[in-house]
């Protein structure tokens, strides 16, 4: 349920600065408000990666507090599978719906993603492991969640969407180091 604390924290520690990464997870909800999906905090930026939802139809990404959005075809009552990746070099963000390409867009050429981080799901980091907000807040399911520090392909995606991951990720859903925080049920 709405809630100002519950989360899941991944403990997975990145030992070294991301030039770039993908991230991949699936979600189910009903929610029509604005929600935090995915969030990677450090403590220079607390957006250095968010995956949000600020409405039906619609995702934005971040990387380094700069956003980009995509929309997407409102779904009711189905899971949506989402995959971002971004690559310094260029600057090239790629966005897979359902397994299925977006056009590219641009964002933060030659950024470099910092360390330590603090790496939570269903909620939205304003602080280095806190600043939540409520009404930000997830509720429903997630799964299949999985990052690389690397763009992957679209046979990489395909096989995210179906938990068969052959490029080893940096934490996968099969080996997932996590630490639940508040009222979040594992299933």
């Amino acid at each position: 349920r709405e809630s100002q604390s519950a989360h899941v924290q991944v403990t997975a520690k990145l030992d070294k600065p991301l030039n770039n990464f993908t991230v991949c997870l699936k979600s189910y909800t009903d929610l029509s408000r604005p929600y935090s999906l995915f969030s990677y905090a450090t403590r220079k930026q607390s957006n250095e990666i968010l995956l949000f939802k600020p409405k039906p139809g619609q995702y934005e990404f971040s990387v380094g507090n700069q956003f980009l959005s995509f929309k997407v075809p409102e779904t009711l009552g189905e899971a949506e599978h989402v995959c971002v990746s971004w690559e310094s070099s260029t600057g090239i963000v790629r966005f897979w719906f359902n397994g299925k390409p977006w056009p590219r867009k641009g964002l933060q050429k030659g950024y470099t993603v910092g360390v330590p981080a603090s790496i939570m799901l269903g909620q939205d980091q304003d602080s280095f492991g806190g600043g939540f907000d409520a009404k930000q807040s997830f509720v429903g399911e997630i799964s299949s969640v999985y990052m690389w520090d690397m763009e992957i392909s679209i046979t990489e995606v395909v096989s995210a969407l179906y938990d068969t991951p052959g490029q080893t990720p940096l934490f996968g859903w099969n080996n997932f180091p996590y630490k639940i925080v508040g009222e979040v049920y594992l299933k």
